[in-house]
């Protein structure tokens, strides 16, 4: 029995994401993002693509790194304007049964306290398909925005994350009882006061004595992804993460970094099965090869290769609007808090020039772009899931929602071909229709520790 390959659309609310200059290509929707028909519909198209989930993103802040001002993040559209998606997902389960929702929200700018009760309303909302997209957040603008002078330190960042965690978990798992509620009309009973516990949390970063504000959800803990791949955030992850979303790096990197956190997880003493690996791709898909090219080249001449910079100005802390064309090399400088993909990549190739540059990530690089037919790009798919190890795809678009309706026309029907798609939706919480398993944290996850048992919290 092959693999099963899960498939999670990528969505942010705001016109565009990492492809600037497409929201003006003929018939996107782009403008559609704030009308509740576009997100409804969506809903619908992944539900009949048999989608197992939408991921939506979130950014804080906006891009101004590019000539040290924000101007061409917001005029070429990159992750701006933008709306808190948290409100789209009961609308978008009501007009679904089984897609499931990955939510964004910040370690670092959010309070444990108040995530955990969001949390915890829109598992109750969408009865248990929800997820919760972990990020530490990296844009300076949005630091001073939350009245900081300059971000936490990248490591910091996660150190004060792993006490957030602690935090939401005490509240999901540990402050109430599964019968508190008792809805005794009789006795006048709505909720057991004895068996609803205080979590008494006194860290380095928070102060939370009380308790929960919400009884447990299907899941009482959502499904926890994250993104980050530093030293630091794939320790996070092996500890943490459940699902990792993954910005996509050549195979051999991407088995790397998948081998690595598996390892982490194992020293956590959990089972390194228990984490799914979501690549990024973003997928031109046409009948033949050469029609899926010719598409390719009608979004390129529509792409702003300045915005292109912008974006990955703001991605490594590089202005990119101070450097030589013919000499970038020479000013690429190392990162303060580790090397990222994107440096090692310039370093490789002593031909590098802004333009080059630009082209290279015009549809967010990286090796997230796939051009080619529904065969070539099941094919493709295969081997990440077979050789590489990884269990599933974040499908990015290129335009709304045409991008996602030709993957789901055409190459969905290839996996489901192949027998790697699900032709039928499994019933069950988010988690259990990921992993097979109950609805609640596994016995050998860092939350389960603090599960309550015989009426008393274990943390």
């Amino acid at each position: 029995m092959p693999k099963r390959i899960k498939l999670n659309a990528v969505e942010v609310a705001c016109p565009m994401q990492d492809n600037p200059g497409l929201w003006a290509y003929p018939d996107n929707e782009a403008h559609r993002y704030k009308e509740l028909s576009y997100w409804t519909e969506l809903a619908a198209l992944l539900e009949r693509g048999r989608f197992d989930a939408v991921f939506i993103g979130d950014m804080l802040g906006v891009f101004d790194v590019y000539e040290g001002k924000r101007d061409i993040a917001v005029r070429d559209a990159i992750f701006f304007p933008n709306f808190d998606p948290s409100l789209l997902i009961p609308v978008m389960a009501n007009v679904t049964k089984h897609l499931n929702f990955a939510i964004t929200y910040s370690i670092t700018y959010e309070h444990p306290y108040t995530l955990a009760r969001k949390m915890t309303s829109l598992d109750h909302l969408t009865n248990g398909r929800v997820g919760w997209n972990i990020v530490a957040s990296y844009l300076d603008s949005a630091a001073r925005n939350f009245g900081l002078d300059e971000q936490l330190g990248h490591d910091e960042r996660y150190d004060r994350g792993d006490e957030f965690l602690e935090v939401c978990y005490k509240l999901w798992e540990a402050s109430w009882e599964d019968d508190a509620v008792v809805r005794d009309k009789e006795r006048l009973i709505y909720t057991d006061p004895d068996k609803v516990h205080d979590i008494r949390h006194e860290g380095k970063y928070f102060r939370v004595p009380g308790i929960h504000l919400s009884e447990p959800s299907p899941q009482r803990t959502p499904v926890i992804f994250q993104a980050g791949t530093s030293e630091r955030g794939r320790a996070f992850a092996g500890k943490h993460a459940e699902c990792v979303f993954l910005n996509p790096l050549s195979p051999e990197e991407t088995k790397q970094v998948v081998d690595d956190t598996r390892r982490r997880a194992a020293a956590e003493g959990r089972d390194p099965a228990g984490i799914l690996f979501f690549p990024k791709l973003t997928p031109i898909v046409a009948e033949t090869e050469e029609e899926a090219y010719a598409k390719y080249r009608s979004y390129l001449a529509y792409t702003r290769p300045e915005g292109t910079l912008a974006l990955l100005s703001a991605w490594t802390g590089i202005d990119f609007s101070t450097y030589d064309q013919e000499e970038l090399l020479k000013f690429i400088e190392k990162s303060k808090e580790g090397r990222t993909y994107l440096i090692d990549q310039f370093e490789k190739d002593n031909n590098w020039t802004t333009q080059k540059l630009a082209e290279f990530f015009a549809f967010g690089g990286l090796g997230a772009l796939t051009i080619g037919t529904p065969a070539q790009i099941a094919d493709k798919m295969e081997y990440y899931i077979d050789v590489v190890g990884v269990d599933g795809f974040n499908i990015a678009y290129i335009t709304k929602p045409d991008s996602l309706k030709d993957f789901i026309d055409l190459v969905v029907p290839e996996l489901q071909r192949r027998n790697r798609v699900q032709l039928e939706y499994g019933e069950g919480t988010f988690r259990e229709t990921l992993f097979g398993q109950q609805a609640q944290l596994p016995p050998d996850h860092p939350g389960a520790g603090y599960r309550i048992r015989g009426g008393q919290p274990i943390g």
